[in-house]
């Protein structure tokens, strides 16, 4: 919703007031100035020309985008690399709204981001103005929070709100709408008395009657499991997790976005749940008597039917900092509100620890009847594409993936050991997210190596971004799995939609060996495993963005899945 000033301090830091005879965009530059903003992704419009053309005196770094949907997704990257807030500038109208998927992007994964908008004159709102549209209620479900400004003055504390209601809590994406007319508003020193904004607060802390009760349930149980998201990450609560699954001697396994908060390599991580998860996780979850989800939602993709989701679990214990996610798809007995460090950590002083051989042996034996497979048939598979990948991988680098099998492809075969290194579209689901994405990560981390796997499908969707990568010096190492279709689509189709496949083909696609060296980019096509080794390397070895487009197996599917309509138990496997 769009707010309104209040008078009410939430600190004792006094705003220092704005600069005599600023204009407004210069106010505005330099409120993000000090809140740390080292880097803007945008794209110049009628409505915010006030603020680019001051933005050549700011330090802030701005990366010229091609898309706005693209600014959107590098400020998304940025923030999930860099813990910091990610920002993105367009203008108003379509500049404005082409903001929309990647907000809500952002919004549905809990990545702080903050968009600032040109928006027309204040007297022409709501006139239908040339360009003019109502970026605040065309928002309004995928923002945190929003705020249109109608006085220079009031902007300092705007942006220091904005800042602080994206990056607490639940973090999320916020916007703020500046009419140009108020970007080039003189502010005067006797004027810039600034009033205080009501403040997001963050939850209270945990109940501890709650938390007794949960570590009594883990005590008690037999088959312990947890579920980690990603607001283990956020939390920074990575070594607690470790610390009370090795207690509680309990299988780990990860949301699609929880991917990294637990190492791969432990003995008790079981990988990725859900809808495509593996057959041990899935199992581990179906028969444990006690279950801990902690930092995640428990959305449809990782709980499939819900009758059948953990239907031999005696207690359920559900912890997410947003209270708002308690109750909605799962019924756990025990739900606390709560950051999930302090959670875990407080559990950790109460639980009694405890070996439990028969049910580690038991997830063991899963482990083992159901490991992931992929088959043979003289065609390159995509698992063989990603573990040359990763093989590459240094610790530190990033990954970020597309959506579709690619995603899942990534996801399954991801071996790091940290949160962070992994990212993707989880709740949105956004198809072209990985390039855009990648070069907001690599702007982040400028001395590390950033990778993107996408599929053709959703490359083609952001590919003008390549542009921008040249341009920016941000040298993104781009992998495309490329099945010449819309992979996840036609799997649907064949296993769900009684094998008709239609509207599913790329009969036209980019020669994207050639698409890279027009953009003056490094190029290579690799057809078999030997070749993608070494174009990896090549590409790798090239001091500036590089494609590597991998011709996969067409017919190759994710396995295991768990078929529409089905539990989790019931999970289908590689034939």
């Amino acid at each position: 919703m769009s707010a309104s000033l209040a008078d009410l301090p939430y600190d004792d830091q006094e705003e220092q007031p704005a600069a005599a005879q600023l204009c407004g965009a210069e106010v505005l530059l330099e409120s993000l100035a000090r809140e740390g903003v080292e880097v803007i992704f945008g794209l110049p419009g009628g409505a915010n020309l006030p603020i680019y053309q001051h933005l050549p005196k700011s330090p802030i770094r701005h990366v010229l985008v091609r898309h706005e949907q693209g600014a959107a997704h590098m400020a998304d990257g940025y923030a999930r690399t860099s813990g910091r807030v990610g920002v993105c500038l367009a203008t108003s109208g379509p500049g404005a709204l082409n903001l929309i998927t990647g907000l809500a992007t952002a919004h549905f994964d809990s990545v702080p981001v903050v968009a600032i908008t040109g928006q027309v004159a204040t007297a022409t709102i709501g006139t239908d103005a040339f360009q003019e549209s109502d970026v605040i209620g065309s928002t309004l479900s995928v923002t945190k929070h929003s705020y249109q400004v109608h006085d220079a003055r009031d902007l300092p504390a705007v942006v220091r709100e904005a800042f602080h209601v994206a990056r607490t809590g639940r973090p999320g994406a916020v916007l703020i709408d500046i009419p140009k007319d108020v970007q080039q508003q003189i502010v005067e020193g006797s004027e810039s008395k600034i009033a205080r904004l009501r403040p997001h607060r963050a939850p209270e802390s945990p109940d501890r009657a709650l938390l007794t009760q949960a570590a009594g349930f883990l005590s008690r149980a037999e088959r312990p499991m947890i579920l980690a998201g990603r607001g283990v990450a956020i939390a920074g609560a990575e070594t607690a997790l470790i610390q009370l699954a090795t207690a509680c001697d309990a299988p780990v396994g990860t949301t699609l976005l929880g991917t990294g908060v637990f190492p791969t390599t432990h003995p008790l991580s079981v990988g990725l749940v859900g809808f495509m998860g593996t057959g041990y996780c899935n199992k581990a979850v179906s028969e444990c008597d006690c279950l801990l989800m902690v930092g995640m939602r428990a959305d449809d993709r990782v709980t499939c039917r819900m009758d059948l989701f953990a239907p031999m679990a005696e207690h359920i214990v559900h912890v997410n900092i947003d209270p708002a996610e308690l109750g909605k798809t799962v019924a756990a007995d025990c739900q606390i509100a709560g950051d999930a460090r302090e959670v875990m950590e407080s559990l950790l002083e109460q639980v009694t620890q405890k070996a439990r051989p028969p049910w580690t042996a038991a997830v063991d034996g899963w482990r083992q009847r159901h490991p992931l497979r992929y088959p043979s048939n003289g065609q390159l598979q995509p698992q063989e594409v990603l573990e040359a990948c990763y093989r590459h991988r240094r610790p530190e680098d990033v990954v970020v993936a597309d959506v579709g099998l690619n995603q899942m492809w990534a996801a399954t075969s991801w071996t790091g050991d940290a949160p962070g290194l992994f990212l993707n579209s989880g709740g949105a689901g956004t198809m072209g997210f990985a390039l855009p994405a990648a070069l907001g990560a690599q702007a982040a981390r400028p001395d590390q190596r950033i990778f993107a796997i996408c599929g053709e499908g959703g490359f083609v969707m952001t590919f003008q971004e390549m542009a921008t990568a040249i341009e920016a010096e941000l040298p993104v190492k781009v992998v495309i799995l490329n099945n010449g279709q819309l992979g996840m689509v036609r799997q649907f189709q064949d296993d769900f939609y009684g094998g008709v496949r239609s509207q599913v083909d790329h009969t036209v696609i980019p020669d994207f060996e050639l698409l890279a060296r027009a953009f003056g980019c490094f190029g290579r096509v690799a057809r078999t495993l030997a070749e993608v080794e070494v174009a990896l390397i090549e590409a790798i070895e090239y001091p500036g963005p590089a494609l590597v487009d991998c011709r996969i197996d067409p017919e190759a599917n994710i396995y295991p899945i768990v078929p529409f309509g089905k539990g989790l138990a019931d999970f289908v496997e590689c034939p």
